[in-house]
């Protein structure tokens, strides 16, 4: 099987941002009265995109997101990620390997955070026009909705030849939903020990835990 679309979830696959972006918000969350670590902020908020995270924070205070959470943390973010956030090791030459096939990013997060961030880490030429955000359909990982998206932005029909490569279950169950191949990705600092289970629990085809091995695993679904 010759894969016609590679699809990157971008936080923990190919920006190395999960680390910071959880303890920030357990640093706020925790602030707010509700006592957070980071793995709590993982295995509650990871993956899903921030509409749908505001719900649960807004369930885990009793009905409501506490006033000026939204704008504190935000304003604690805002230049801490953009500032400090780098490429997960490895990516980069991943991606200029794979050039010859057709390459999309589908992630929970904003436009602006990823088009600020491929920009910042010299991706914009692969990605220009291929970036495919959740906030643009109705319901966010794991429903299967940005897959569906992604791959008709891209004109490839969903299915076994699109691959996805995701690090969180959430988005493994997404793109088995959309009837996608998915590759469990562990590369990135955030993955703690027993996340691969988790993984394949969640459905993953295959798993890696870094992108040479990424690499072989397309390579043998070409062969």
């Amino acid at each position: 099987m010759t894969p016609e679309l590679l699809i990157f979830d971008f936080d923990g696959v190919v920006a190395d941002s999960e680390t910071l972006s959880n303890a920030l918000l357990a640093e706020a969350l925790s602030a707010f009265g509700r006592p957070t670590t980071v793995e709590d902020s993982m295995r509650r908020y990871m993956g899903r995109r921030w509409s749908d995270n505001l719900a649960l924070i807004a369930e885990d205070f009793g009905g409501r997101v506490p006033d000026r959470f939204e704008d504190t943390l935000h304003g604690i973010t805002r230049v801490r990620m953009r500032a400090e956030v780098e490429p997960v090791p490895g990516v980069a030459a991943f991606i200029a390997g794979h050039a010859h096939v057709p390459l999309c990013i589908a992630s929970s997060s904003s436009p602006a955070w990823l088009s600020d961030m491929t920009r910042k880490f010299g991706f914009e030429t692969h990605f220009e026009n291929r970036l495919f955000s959740a906030t643009a359909v109705a319901r966010g990982k794991p429903a299967p909705d940005i897959f569906l998206h992604a791959a008709d932005g891209m004109r490839v029909a969903a299915g076994r030849r699109c691959v996805v490569i995701e690090d969180s279950p959430a988005g493994v169950i997404g793109a088995k939903a959309a009837g996608m191949v998915a590759i469990g990705f562990c590369g990135a600092s955030h993955i703690r020990p027993g996340h691969h289970v988790k993984l394949r629990d969640a459905g993953a085809d295959a798993i890696a835990t870094a992108w040479d091995e990424v690499a072989a695993i397309i390579a043998s679904l070409d062969a």
